[in-house]
């Protein structure tokens, strides 16, 4: 071999070595550890601003926590967050929630949401689909501004619950229809 083509050999594999490194799937990352750090934080704050939540908590057969949701737009937007499933107080799955939209729209705002699964049901067709987008099977529980969280009748049948909170920024509304959770692995 000639110096010139060991040269280009010896700066191809470091090239594609380098490149090879940046596809890891993200298993013993500590990824996850952010994660659950970041879901204990929002369920504390959830429950210390929010006591009637923890009946709902145990009420639920498991409950899905993205501590922050950041969206953004003006005319197209759209907004991208990372959380932890948990059933029975354990983190079995992490998901990501991605949205898009498209109108008139100006802003930006970041805000946290958990959706209580109610029945084993809704929970299994949760994680058992490959994307499940949040729609008409989902029942707010409170409104954007923060008043007082009531479990009333109508909305304990229900099969979701969401409880959206912690609004920061200028954007309007935020909802969680068209937003499309999908299994992670941090």
């Amino acid at each position: 071999m000639t110096p010139l083509s060991r040269r280009s050999f010896a700066f191809g594999a470091l090239a594609g070595a380098s490149l090879l490194a940046g596809c890891g799937n993200g298993i013993g990352s500590n990824g996850g550890s952010a994660i659950d750090a970041r879901v204990d934080q929002t369920l504390d704050f959830l429950y210390s601003e929010y006591p009637s939540t923890r009946s709902l908590a145990q009420k639920s057969v498991g409950m899905l926590i993205m501590p922050l949701i950041t969206e953004a737009g003006f005319g197209v937007g759209g907004g991208y967050g990372r959380g932890a499933l948990r059933v029975n107080d354990a983190t079995v799955d992490y998901y990501s929630a991605a949205k898009g939209s498209f109108g008139l729209q100006i802003g930006a705002q970041q805000y946290a949401h958990v959706l209580f699964f109610m029945t084993e049901d809704s929970l299994m067709n949760f994680r058992r689909s490959r994307g499940w987008a949040a729609g008409a099977d989902v029942e707010y529980v409170f409104k954007d501004r923060g008043e007082n969280i009531r479990a009333e009748t109508t909305t304990a049948t229900a099969p979701v619950l969401a409880v959206v909170f912690g609004q920061a920024g200028l954007h309007v509304g935020a909802t969680l229809e068209g937003v499309k959770y999908s299994r992670i692995i941090p």
